[in-house]
């Protein structure tokens, strides 16, 4: 089953043809598409989205790179959304959480402090409630794991992965699947290339992040990404792997569901949950 397990839909990007999209997403085989909250403001909007498109699913959390910004009541308000999403078949995980390290500006002192606060209480959420996590690690490697470990959870995804190989061992030990997008496709990705060949298919998810990290076909560099784009992500790992695109396909959804339950249990898949009902071509 083709499943991108990252993307932002709810982005401006696409406000102008957010329906061609989606549509264009199903015509390539896509048969679900989940959406991260990055704060509070966008709760809503990927709830109604994922109601609005098949095979739509959400997940509600705070962005690190929002944090400077969100007030600390967030986190109560945010356990309490979370507590009524579950009653919603189309809510799927927390996230996207995390922290980064590669805005200067929110990389240390005061900033990095309140990024691991929030990332901490977001964790023990998801615990609480035994959710998923969709976590963002850009240069956070080893400090994301760190509070993984104070915090477990019951799995999810370390999107856009882009650590070391000793590093992608330690997530995947720790029960996380690695994301593989659209910067797996540019041939000076090495290390997440090396990734992308080195670990098991059971490990790994498919994602896009649309409408950003677009894949190398898509020119010029800073074009809009977008779901659909997920194909060419499965076909682009085949190649690299050397497996058959369908093996691939089928084998990362079937991640995707194990590290979602509540994704595999969606009202839209139930007619093939776990299998690649739809080729993707060459």
């Amino acid at each position: 089953m083709l499943i991108d397990t990252h993307c932002h839909l709810d982005a401006a990007e696409f406000d102008d043809d957010r329906a061609q999209v989606i549509a264009a997403s199903r015509c390539a085989g896509v048969r679900a598409v989940v959406l991260p909250a990055i704060a509070p403001s966008n709760y809503a909007a990927v709830r109604e989205l994922a109601h609005g498109m098949p095979g739509g699913a959400y997940a509600l959390g705070i962005h690190p790179l929002l944090v400077s910004r969100t007030p600390d009541e967030a986190i109560d308000a945010l356990r309490q959304a979370v507590q009524q999403a579950l009653a919603d078949p189309r809510f799927v995980a927390v996230g996207e959480i995390g922290l980064d390290l590669f805005v200067k500006e929110i990389a240390s002192g005061v900033e990095l402090q309140r990024q691991e606060r929030f990332f901490a209480e977001q964790l023990r959420i998801a615990a609480e409630f035994d959710l998923p996590v969709l976590v963002h690690v850009r240069r956070s490697q080893d400090l994301v794991h760190k509070h993984l470990r104070r915090i477990p959870v019951r799995g999810g995804f370390a999107h856009a992965f882009n650590g070391s190989e000793q590093q992608a061992d330690r997530f995947i030990a720790q029960g996380l699947a690695l994301g593989v997008g659209g910067a797996m496709t540019y041939p000076r990705s090495l290390q997440i290339r090396r990734h992308a060949a080195r670990v098991g298919l059971e490990h790994l998810v498919l994602e896009t992040d649309a409408p950003d990290i677009p894949p190398a076909w898509l020119h010029p560099p800073n074009t809009r990404n977008a779901p659909a784009e997920v194909a060419g992500v499965a076909r682009a790992l085949a190649e690299l792997r050397g497996d058959p695109v369908d093996e691939v396909v089928a084998a990362t959804g079937a991640t995707a569901l194990r590290h979602l339950p509540r994704l595999a249990a969606h009202p839209d898949l139930a007619d093939g949950a776990g299998s690649a009902s739809t080729s993707v071509g060459t």
